[in-house]
């Protein structure tokens, strides 16, 4: 269904993502972890086409979509909805407005400057708030939700595409652990109950041993671990982020700082 083949990402001379090759052969809880600057963000972006490749396929259903330009690329884009860290709402916008944002290129131009949706996806909206635990919060401004909640926001607006995959750039790494658990949560249900593919970066081997069928492991922008969460041992671990790190030897929390990656070269330097 997913497959990378070579895919590298250069920034000048510096590689944020170096001939990695993988295939997810069916719909699973993907989950990439590494320290930051490992190239996770850069991975997902060029996925969902916010970052062009500099050579390589991603393949999605036998297509290569890193190379759609256009309409063709808008519509991948549409399928392959992505929730990122810092949620990215419209914080003075309604709860149910920022919602319906998520099909905002399927709508006119003059539709969308005047507000006007279709009953039917008012609807749907307030459904997916509903399945979330949120719908009272649909009339409020997003400003005045918590960080979890916000979260909780941003998965319903990409699940208002009604995508095929969902990419979650480090969704719980801004959050306090109750938050946090409830997002993973709801990530896992949406995949166990409408079979959608979850690819998320994670900070926390605890979180990727809980909620992941199978976990990546990137070093400079290379894979070096790919396998089940019984597999991610202390010492796999140590491989990832490297010797230096401290870890918890119980296996139920690590020392890892969250990662706010990006992909500007100077990150990499």
């Amino acid at each position: 269904m997913l497959q990378f083949n070579n895919v590298t990402r250069l920034f000048g001379t510096k590689s944020a993502v170096d001939r990695v090759s993988f295939a997810v052969g069916k719909s699973s809880f993907v989950g990439i972890i590494g320290r930051s600057g490992a190239g996770k963000s850069t991975l997902l972006r060029m996925m969902n086409r916010l970052t062009d490749t500099t050579s390589g396929e991603i393949l999605f259903e036998g297509r290569n979509v890193a190379s759609l330009t256009g309409p063709a690329k808008r519509a991948w884009q549409s399928q392959c909805a992505m929730i990122f860290q810092q949620f990215n709402l419209v914080p003075r916008m309604d709860v149910a407005s920022n919602v319906l944002h998520g099909i905002l290129n399927r709508r006119s131009t003059l539709a969308t400057l005047f507000n006007l949706w279709p009953e039917a996806d008012i609807l749907k909206a307030l459904s997916i708030l509903d399945r979330l635990g949120i719908s009272e919060q649909a009339p409020k401004r997003a400003e005045a939700l918590s960080g979890g909640q916000q979260q909780r926001v941003a998965i319903a607006r990409a699940l208002m595409q009604d995508p095929k995959v969902i990419l979650a750039d480090e969704p719980i790494a801004s959050l306090d652990p109750m938050n946090a658990q409830v997002v993973m949560d709801a990530l896992r249900r949406i995949h166990e109950e409408d079979g959608r593919m979850v690819i998320a970066n994670l900070h926390t081997l605890d979180t990727a041993r809980r909620y992941c069928d199978r976990v990546i492991g990137m070093r400079d922008g290379r894979v070096v671990f790919d396998g089940t969460p019984e597999m991610l041992t202390t010492g796999v671990a140590r491989d990832i982020y490297g010797a230096d790190s401290n870890f918890n030897e119980s296996a139920t929390s690590t020392s890892i700082p969250a990662a706010d990656e990006t992909y500007a070269a100077a990150m990499l330097a």
